[in-house]
């Protein structure tokens, strides 16, 4: 309260006794007030302009895997790449199955000389005759497969001339004759294409007058020999086709 007085005294001093109002006045200038209330918050600001980039970070450690997705669906063909190289050889296959299964062969030949005439001749030295079509007893070939057939023989021939018939069922179908005129070795050979239905015979023999200086000769460095083969089978599709004609 002293100090209180004391300034309101000076007040007084100061203005001289002068009114009320010049009173509050002077004291006004000497003395603050009470701090008022603080006032409510104003509104927000404008945004402010966009920064500077800054500066571009470390490269952070690497994440965790995270889980496989889902299959996509099948995309469309590419483009065709280019050849390759060849690959190496594969392995021999199995043998397969003949596409021709009618066979009919022969490839005999004779061990011994032989005089005989007018009768077949009995080759013994077999070469080929997988399927038995010839008889190497009576001498004939039996055709069990009808067809086209070709049949030829290279005969060594001693003597000074000599006739072989080649004969189907008893008629000759091929006539080969060899005039040598020395004692000495000589060839004949011949050979005919024949249309054979089942059960046809086919053989060679030398025709005439037997004479002891006269036949076919076989040894360890000559071959007489006979071959025949089926070119082409003849299949009926009935079996009244299978008729000789």
């Amino acid at each position: 309260m002293v100090t209180l007085s004391w300034m309101l005294l000076l007040c007084v001093l100061a203005e001289g006794y002068g009114s009320e109002v010049g009173v509050q006045e002077g004291c006004g200038r000497w003395m603050g007030g009470v701090p008022g209330t603080p006032g409510l918050d104003g509104q927000d600001g404008r945004d402010g302009r966009e920064g500077r980039q800054g500066e571009t970070g470390d490269t952070g450690l690497p994440g965790v895997r995270g889980e496989r997705g889902e299959v996509g669906e099948v995309g469309g063909d590419g483009v065709q790449g280019r050849r390759g190289f060849p690959g190496a050889p594969g392995l021999q296959g199995q043998r397969g199955e003949s596409s021709f299964l009618y066979r009919s062969a022969f490839s005999v030949g004779l061990t011994t000389p032989t005089t005989t005439t007018d009768a077949p001749l009995h080759f013994t030295k077999i070469f080929y005759n997988e399927q038995h079509h010839y008889d190497d007893i009576s001498g004939k070939f039996r055709c069990f497969i009808p067809g086209v057939y070709y049949f030829t023989f290279h005969l060594t021939v001693q003597g000074q001339g000599c006739k072989v018939g080649l004969y189907r069922n008893g008629r000759v179908m091929s006539l080969t004759l060899d005039q040598f005129l020395t004692s000495d070795l000589d060839q004949s050979s011949g050979g005919a294409v024949l249309n054979l239905s089942s059960g046809d015979q086919v053989w060679l023999q030398v025709y005439g007058a037997e004479q002891e200086e006269i036949g076919i000769y076989a040894d360890i460095n000559n071959d007489s020999t006979f071959t025949g083969f089926l070119i082409q089978p003849r299949l009926p599709s009935s079996p009244l086709d299978n008729r000789r004609r």
